[in-house]
């Protein structure tokens, strides 16, 4: 692989090369966000139906037309194949990529550790990132922490926005403080369809009173818009299972029983309800009891704010990489590096 020397001791390719797995409205947007970088280009992508590989790199627009007329990116001519064994059949293939971002359903809850098994098993070296939501799903990737790094595989999970880019503010805002009392992640999303987000909104169903995992996944599309006409299109989410406070736990920063996420999420306005923020309290060495707050945006959407985080750390994951360091890693732990 080539590689030039970047800063320090970091060493990254010149070109790094990107597949990105679930092509529903998350993998859509991370394609978008690839298209005019110049340190990473998209060479793969994959969902349900098939695939599409090219080693100079694909067109996320020709991606994204051939998803959404045809169902599937393994309709893109010359470089699509249709199969329903999508991943199974890329990694066989053996294309070279440095790098994967797994845009898939955290549901199951099992789905993405079960994607991880699939790399290990097909003697895939390189690194992974994930978007990954709840507590449960972070902690069987734990258990696979020393087969990850037997593998040769460097894997960044939680790195979305929360957890990610929130978790990370919050880990940088606690040096303030010799005791971290509470950290309260707040989130608002807007989005003009729900159906864009198909998966992103069954997930935030299944952290509502009454609703489990499974009975979120199983939901037919019929019966979530049911839900969304009862509410007006608006979901309120409270005490969320959220791998925020496993993340901050492992890094040593506060209990996770110190850690709190919740938001609004609003089906049919681009506009988001609430701002989006972190706020962390703690005592000072000095005794004095503050608290930072760190607010995003309302003008950036979920897309951005979940994307951008993870090519951040997928970049520094390569690095990583490039320098023998295997294993799982979380965004409490590493610095995402800023993509250009």
């Amino acid at each position: 692989m080539n590689a030039e020397q970047v800063t320090g001791s970091t060493y990254l390719p010149k070109a790094m090369r990107i597949g990105v797995l679930g092509f529903g409205g998350l993998g859509q947007a991370a394609a978008r966000v690839l298209a005019p970088k110049r340190e990473m280009i998209l060479v793969a992508a994959a969902d349900k139906q098939g695939y599409a590989y090219a080693a100079e790199g694909l067109n996320a627009q020709q991606c994204i037309a051939n998803y959404q007329s045809h169902g599937s990116v393994g309709y893109l001519e010359p470089f699509g194949t249709l199969t329903h064994r999508s991943i199974e059949d890329l990694l066989e293939k053996s294309h070279p990529v440095d790098g994967y971002f797994l845009a898939l359903p955290n549901l199951p809850n099992n789905f993405i550790p079960s994607v991880a098994r699939q790399f290990i098993k097909s003697g895939w070296r390189g690194v992974l990132v994930d978007a990954i939501k709840r507590t449960s799903a972070v902690e069987q990737l734990l258990e696979m922490k020393e087969e990850l790094q037997a593998a040769g595989i460097t894997y960044m999970t939680g790195c979305g926005a929360t957890p990610g880019l929130l978790t990370a503010a919050a880990a940088l805002a606690a040096q303030s403080y010799a005791e971290i009392h509470q950290v309260e992640i707040t989130f608002g999303v807007g989005i003009a369809n729900w159906e864009a987000y198909r998966a992103t909104i069954r997930e935030d169903i299944a952290h509502m009173q009454g609703f489990t995992v499974e009975s979120a996944r199983t939901m037919t599309d019929e019966e979530v818009e049911a839900l969304l006409d009862k509410t007006n299109g608006v979901l309120k989410l409270e005490n969320m299972e959220h791998a925020d406070d496993v993340m901050l736990e492992l890094a040593g920063i506060v209990g996770r029983d110190r850690v709190t996420v919740g938001g609004i999420v609003d089906t049919r306005n681009p506009k988001k309800p609430i701002s989006t923020n972190v706020k962390i309290t703690g005592r000072t060495f000095e005794g004095k009891i503050s608290t930072h707050t760190f607010t995003l945006g309302d003008e950036t959407s979920m897309a951005a704010n979940v994307c951008g985080p993870a090519f951040g750390y997928l970049k520094a994951g390569i690095g990583l990489y490039q320098r023998g360091i295997y294993g799982l890693f979380t965004a409490a732990e590493i610095m995402p590096q800023f993509v250009k």
